[in-house]
């Protein structure tokens, strides 16, 4: 018996080993429930035909794996891109339907790359800290990692024991050992970049059994702690899910972290990963979505892309998977519904299924007002989102205070931006890219995405002296954030109002705005905004409102460049502004109205002393045409201290169709200031003869105090009163 122990060990390794293979993306059980829904369940039987119809193409082919040398756009770049999808697609077919055809595609891709990796040296079009060996940058390798591991995860018991050894040491431990050695400080960055490279040596790492792989991903190089995937579940998420890159990066990063999850949920199910800080994944899915426009698109904060929305591919694979370790979800339904599609994964076939049963998806997302925190303790600042409305009715205020938002964020404290009905009003400009578009730049961040994009004159906040929050510097930025005073978000009531404080983003000028988002008595919609800038010295303060629309008519005179256009400024941002018109005015209340879409919109301005209106568009100094030429306000006033208070109207109907107009006049008339001090502002806005009055308090924010200013009394730290009665 004895000598018997050794020949039964040898025959039964090798099958354990076989068993627990695919364990990244599904189980051998899994797929075999998968094949079953695929005649029950519509969604999910058409994504597996488009899959198919697409490696179909393939099969029999012999599919090119190209020297890199091309930027993102490029051949090369594509190639590989459509490479490392098209193997994880064959693997999930030979999973379906057990034809060794598709294992077959995928086997002799990755002998290729096997042979190709331990070669590669640094990208030729590599411009960055971070270089890539098949693509131009690092993360590009991290993403070809997550879906190659995962692919021969799928194919591995078709494999050989030598074939098994030759695609592990040709393909895989080149792009490994270049991550976490020659990269090692990048592999450990707590950033969405870490994310990628975690998950695709983790993966990597279930897939070929290497628990040193494992360990790395989940723990860091030293294997400490302090990096690693955890890490990067506990440091990149404030404890609501607010992810401190911006929803943008939320739906960049949510993928690799809900793929290395679902890897681990099955391989190491004690980690218990879904369940890790109170469910923090499921909170960050949310929060990214409560963070998008009625069309999905994600707010762009910091750099982001307007273009990207919840149809993108790392959503449909974060909602199947959530759906299946979290539940039901019919604002997921929705979302799934638009994408038109469901991964070929047990949570998206629990989508698909659900999708058959009528009446549980709704029409709409279910948006709410909301506010998140920023930082890993809450602590750093946040955004708040001020909705009224309902369904296509929806508009949306943004007000975001957070922290900077690490190497993608933008030089905006206490920036507003505002949407209805699904269009954009006040604008934030996101990035400067053409992602994938090799003439620009190779599709990579362009130049005027830091010397335009991020300045702040590119956000709707106060400027002061021509100069960005912090000069400009994100290792000074970094240190400091935006602090909330009081907010009262409930969507039943007719006011909203959220107050925020910036000390930092320069020397000796304080920044205070609140904003209220208000519902007057007839669906009246108002957004009244009152921003404080203290300092002891005089300064140059500028508020823009860049906006969405054609201008329809403005109550000022002013001197119109036709002839010939100056530019703004010299630096900081300003330099790619042309003055179009340009004002003086002193002591009134100044209208500008614009048109976007169907609906007229008028921002009212309070003006004390003398000051200048700028009408500015973007698109000076830029030779190569990479700005999008965008209109804005300027509200210049020199001063120590001075208050803007500004009132954004939504009225009136345009119908192209009909021929009619109507509401087209903004019905605010004034805008006055009843007492204005350290302590209490009162603002008195008449609309259509009514007044709408907004008494605050600027340094006591207890909500028992009780304060009393320009005759007004009232408890807390703000009342509203419209027409004598409290709103």
């Amino acid at each position: 018996m004895l000598r018997l122990l050794p020949i039964i060990v040898l025959f039964v390794l090798p099958a354990l080993l076989a068993a627990q293979h695919p364990v990244t993306y599904f189980t051998k059980a899994e797929a075999a429930q998968l094949k079953a829904d695929l005649v029950k369940y519509p969604l999910l039987k058409q994504s597996f035909t488009e899959m198919k119809t697409e490696v179909d193409a393939w099969v029999g082919k012999d599919v090119d794996v190209p020297l890199p040398k091309d930027p993102a756009g490029g051949y090369t770049h594509d190639k590989h891109k459509a490479n490392y999808t098209l193997m994880f697609h064959a693997g999930i077919l030979y999973n379906l339907t057990g034809d060794i055809k598709y294992a077959k595609l995928v086997k002799d891709m990755f002998l290729k790359y096997a042979v190709l990796n331990p070669g590669l040296k640094k990208h030729p079009q590599a411009t960055s800290s971070s270089p890539g060996r098949i693509f131009w940058q690092a993360l590009n390798d991290a993403n070809w990692l997550v879906y190659t591991g995962m692919a021969y995860d799928l194919i591995y018991n078709s494999l050989t024991a030598a074939e098994r050894k030759k695609i592990e040491e040709g393909a895989f431990k080149p792009e490994v050992d270049f991550l976490t050695k020659d990269l090692q400080t990048w592999f450990d960055l707590i950033h969405n970049h870490g994310v990628w490279a975690c998950a695709g040596v983790g993966i990597v790492g279930i897939a070929t059994n290497n628990k040193d792989y494992v360990d790395m991903a989940l723990y860091g190089t030293n294997k400490q702690g302090k990096s690693g995937f955890i890490a990067q579940l506990d440091g990149l998420f404030a404890p609501d899910g607010y992810y401190t890159e911006g929803p943008y990066y939320t739906r960049y990063a949510i993928l690799p972290y809900y793929l290395f999850a679902n890897a681990l949920h099955r391989a190491k199910p004690e980690l218990k990963i879904f369940e890790h800080r109170d469910r923090i994944l499921q909170k960050a899915l949310l929060a990214g979505l409560q963070q998008t426009n009625l069309n999905g698109a994600f707010f762009p904060f910091n750099d982001a892309s307007k273009e990207k929305d919840y149809t993108s591919n790392e959503v449909v694979a974060a909602i199947n998977i959530a759906w299946d370790v979290y539940g039901k979800d019919n604002g997921l339904l929705l979302v799934a519904k638009k994408q038109g599609r469901v991964t070929l994964h047990k949570g998206g076939a629990g989508m698909a299924m659900a999708l058959t049963k009528p009446g549980q998806t709704p029409q709409y997302y279910p948006y709410r007002s909301v506010e998140y925190t920023d930082g890993v303790k809450g602590t750093e600042g946040g955004v708040s989102l001020l909705r009224n409305g309902k369904e296509n009715n929806l508009s949306t205020l943004i007000y975001k205070y957070t922290s900077h938002g690490l190497s993608h964020g933008h030089f905006d404290k206490l920036n507003i931006s505002y949407y209805d009905q699904g269009n954009e009003i006040i604008t934030d400009y996101g990035s400067v890219r053409f992602i994938g578009v090799e003439q620009k730049y190779g599709g990579r961040y362009l130049p005027e995405n830091k010397t335009f994009a991020s300045q702040t004159i590119a956000h709707n906040t106060v400027v002061v002296d021509e100069r960005s929050h912090f000069d400009g510097k994100e290792s000074t930025a970094e240190k400091y954030h935006s602090h909330k005073l009081f907010s009262n978000i409930s969507t039943n009531g007719a006011v909203q109002v959220v107050a925020a404080l910036d000390s930092n983003a320069y020397k000796n000028v304080r920044l205070q705005r609140t904003v209220y988002m208000l519902q007057l008595p007839g669906g009246k919609k108002i957004t009244a905004d009152i921003f404080h800038t203290t300092s002891k010295e005089q300064h140059q303060y500028d508020l823009p409102f860049h906006y969405n629309g054609h201008l329809i008519s403005t109550s000022v005179k002013y001197q119109p460049f036709t002839n010939k256009q100056e530019v703004l400024g010299q630096k900081n941002g300003y330099q790619f502004f042309w003055k179009e018109a340009e004002a003086a005015v002193a002591d009134t209340t100044v209208h500008l109205t614009f048109l976007n879409d169907r609906s007229y919109y008028s921002i009212s301005s309070l003006i004390t002393g003398d000051a200048k209106l700028f009408y500015t568009r973007t698109g000076a100094n830029d030779p190569d045409f990479n700005l999008r030429h965008e209109p804005s306000w300027i509200i210049r006033k020199n001063a120590a201290s001075h208050t803007f208070v500004n009132v954004l109207e939504v009225h009136g109907r345009f119908d192209p169709v009909a021929e009619f107009s109507s509401g087209a006049y903004t019905a605010v008339q004034t805008v006055r200031l009843l007492h204005n001090d350290e302590q209490y502002s009162v603002a008195e806005i008449k609309i259509d003869g009514k007044l709408l009055i907004i008494a605050q308090c600027n340094r006591q924010f207890d909500p028992s105090a009780q304060h009393n200013a320009a005759g007004i009394s009232w408890t807390g730290p703000y009342t509203v009163l419209y027409n004598g009665n409290k709103l």
